[in-house]
């Protein structure tokens, strides 16, 4: 007995001398650590392209089953090596990086991200054995991966000289990644509700055999894709009938009625909301985009007419014509009958964009003083003596003008005089 725990005590003290076996352990902070985030944000960024136009395209999957194949299996075999590798990659604690095997394992697996990992490998492609290989929606899960490429995005911009132009780049992929899912999705919507069905759904190879090709369908879908995401100029277009049905709009050059769609302010307005009432100073002209608006009397309850969808009204206030009987103020009551959506123009941002095309803004106040005169609701006389008011301020300024010349002038004399005086006793004393 006394032998054997001899040798037990010999055994444990062996032990505890011996050095400990050192695991491998990845240091996020060297260049191993970025160089196989690169090799991991391969097959993500393969799934992330590939998967939705396989899923969407058909022709694209069954014509490269094989190559489909061979990629997906490497990329899975990536995706479980990355796993190993996550739970192998230390951490800084107050300063020192953590090599512990049993610690950094039990931090991975306490992560949500372990839990997505463990999602993006799950073999969902057992599921081909029953419906067919030409469903390659069922690997999906594959992109809970993601976050490996945007590490990888992250790693890289620290690491280049470039860093403004390395975020102008990934910006624009995100922009070609949004493009392209969202031309994926198109084409299989198309394919839903039938080829050529709508005027909205990809056409039929029927009429004209090209749309029947790959490269015509994904280049049709991403061009129709790019059109729908930058839908900015159609909304430009669609204000830009609407504001030519007004008035004093119509015979406008399109640059001025393209600033001053850009101008146009979105207001909402619930049921019984006053848009203006009158005697108000108008400081805004208002246009209907959706809605019914009622012209009522003082009491608010007698209604005489009732605009609707494209009308408009205040255009005249905003130009300030000279000899108004009503001045900048409003003529009438009008309220919302339910809830209606308006476009309003301000006074300030049709000035603003009338400095550069002086020639219309003489000819907005041409139309807006006809319209005037024909509800005959323009003075004459007022007119007269607006201008005659007018041409007394300016003549005021010009002589104000002349009188800060002359003073100047006579200052610039004098000094002249000066000068010539200290020049002239100058060459005497020479």
């Amino acid at each position: 007995p006394s032998e054997s725990r001899i040798q037990t005590t010999r055994t444990t003290a062996s032990s505890l001398l011996s050095p400990r076996k050192e695991v491998w352990i990845m240091d996020p902070a060297t260049d191993t650590y970025y160089y196989w985030l690169c090799t991991v944000s391969v097959p993500v960024f393969y799934n992330l392209i590939f998967l939705v136009a396989r899923a969407c395209f058909n022709e694209l999957q069954s014509k490269n089953r094989v190559l489909w194949m061979s990629l997906d299996h490497t990329s899975d075999l990536l995706y479980y090596i990355d796993i190993f590798v996550r739970a192998r990659t230390g951490f800084l604690e107050q300063g020192l990086l953590v090599k512990d095997e049993k610690v950094l394992k039990e931090k991975y697996i306490k992560t949500q991200q372990f839990k997505l990992d463990i999602l993006s490998i799950i073999p969902t492609d057992i599921v081909f054995l029953y419906i067919g290989i030409d469903n390659p929606e069922w690997r999906f899960n594959r992109l809970f991966r993601l976050s490996r490429l945007l590490e990888f995005f992250d790693r890289t911009e620290t690491r280049t000289n470039f860093p403004n132009i390395f975020r102008i780049a990934n910006l624009v992929l995100y922009i070609i990644i949004i493009i392209h899912w969202n031309g994926c999705l198109y084409f299989a919507i198309s394919k839903m509700l039938g080829f050529g069905s709508d005027t909205w759904v990809y056409p039929t190879s029927k009429k004209n055999p090209e749309f029947a090709h790959l490269t015509r369908q994904y280049i049709y879908s991403f061009y129709w894709s790019t059109l729908t995401l930058t839908t900015i100029g159609d909304a430009i277009n669609v204000h830009l009938e609407t504001l030519r049905k007004v008035g004093i709009f119509q015979d406008c050059e399109a640059g001025l009625l393209i600033e001053l769609v850009l101008k146009l302010q979105p207001q909402v307005f619930s049921p019984g909301d006053y848009i203006c009432k009158k005697g108000d100073i108008g400081k805004e002209m208002y246009i209907i985009k959706e809605g019914k608006l009622a012209v009522v009397a003082d009491d608010g309850v007698t209604q005489f007419v009732v605009l609707s969808d494209g009308a408009y009204f205040g255009e005249i206030s905003i130009l300030g014509i000279k000899g108004s009987k009503a001045g900048n103020r409003r003529t009438a009551n009008i309220r919302s009958v339910g809830y209606s959506d308006l476009f309003a123009l301000s006074k300030e941002d049709l000035m603003e964009a009338l400095i550069e095309y002086p020639d219309a803004k003489y000819a907005l106040e041409e139309k807006g003083r006809s319209i005037l005169m024909k509800d005959n609701l323009i003075d004459e006389s007022l007119v007269t003596a607006t201008d005659a008011k007018d041409m007394e301020v300016k003549v005021n300024q010009v002589e104000s003008t002349l009188e800060v010349m002359t003073s100047k002038f006579r200052k610039l004399l004098s000094q002249y005089e000066s000068s010539q005086r200290k020049l002239q006793q100058r060459l005497t004393n020479l």
